[in-house]
């Protein structure tokens, strides 16, 4: 069973490619939200392309997106090039597999609930994902393996993009750990400010967070963090304490274990439907 887990977002849509449980490959590409059918075709053809794969020799295809355009256009596509009605992770069809303890399940991104689903799998609760994309998301999973929300913050890239467009006089710089703290000239202030703040920031949010994910854990739990997202392969990541592991892959993961879990669900609801002869329980 080959299963394509595509994660859509708002910078780049992520693909990747399971045969059974072993991811085979992943790939990144540009969102463009008002792409056409034809465009996301040749998208994720070619993407799939590079390491000799294609639409075609897919099986199963789930889907988390939180570009409700692209959701639509990538759905359309799959139907017409694979015959597949893509699986669309979410709140609702994750009922029964990951319990979603916030005010409104519904405005959950895709994404984080596929974060929390796989911290879950794979690390047990009590967990803190932190996803370092065009957000920064911090997403909580419970002793209990529920997830109970957490924080959104500006993502490193958006936060330079918003500066350098306010201020006219700033230019555009490499996103890297500047030589000292405090900045001799423009460039070094800029990237005082933009990365060692950020990593202040994820630092400090973090450090919160887990304080009071602690309080409502049983005594003996320890709080597991994990990093996932475009920045994780960035080197200043490892200035930002307390993280225990690094994983790139983890929503495209989180997409599989939706796609399984809902699978299992289906395949028990109709073995359910064959017992009973349709008459119910």
């Amino acid at each position: 069973m080959k299963l394509l887990a595509v994660d859509i977002g708002n910078t780049n849509v992520t693909l990747g490619l399971f045969d059974e449980a072993e991811l085979v490959g992943s790939w990144r590409g540009t969102t463009q939200a008002t792409a056409t059918d034809d465009e996301v075709a040749l998208l994720a053809n070619g993407l799939l392309g590079l390491d000799g794969h294609a639409l075609g020799e897919i099986d199963a295809v789930a889907v988390a997106s939180v570009v409700p355009p692209l959701t639509t256009t990538f759905t359309r596509m799959i139907r017409s090039k694979t015959g597949q009605a893509p699986l669309i992770v979410d709140a609702r069809s994750l009922e029964g597999i990951l319990e979603i303890e916030i005010d409104r399940p519904a405005e959950a991104g895709a994404d984080r609930l596929a974060n929390a689903l796989a911290a879950k799998v794979e690390f047990g609760g009590p967990a803190i994902v932190i996803d370092l994309g065009t957000s920064t998301n911090f997403d909580l999973v419970s002793a209990e393996g529920a997830y109970i929300g957490g924080a959104i913050a500006p993502g490193l890239v958006l936060s330079l993009e918003a500066l350098v467009g306010s201020a006219s006089k700033l230019p555009r710089i490499e996103l890297r750990r500047p030589p000292h703290a405090i900045g001799a000239n423009t460039v070094h202030a800029m990237q005082s400010g933009t990365v060692l703040g950020y990593i202040g920031l994820v630092s400090g949010l973090l450090t919160a967070l887990r304080g009071e994910l602690i309080e409502r854990s049983p005594a003996t739990a320890r709080v597991t963090v994990v990093a996932t997202g475009g920045h994780t392969y960035e080197p200043w990541l490892a200035d930002v304490l307390g993280i225990d592991s690094v994983e790139p892959d983890l929503t495209l993961r989180g997409i599989r274990y939706a796609w399984d879990g809902i699978r299992r669900r289906q395949g028990d609801a109709v073995q359910r439907e064959s017992v009973t002869g349709g008459r119910g329980t």
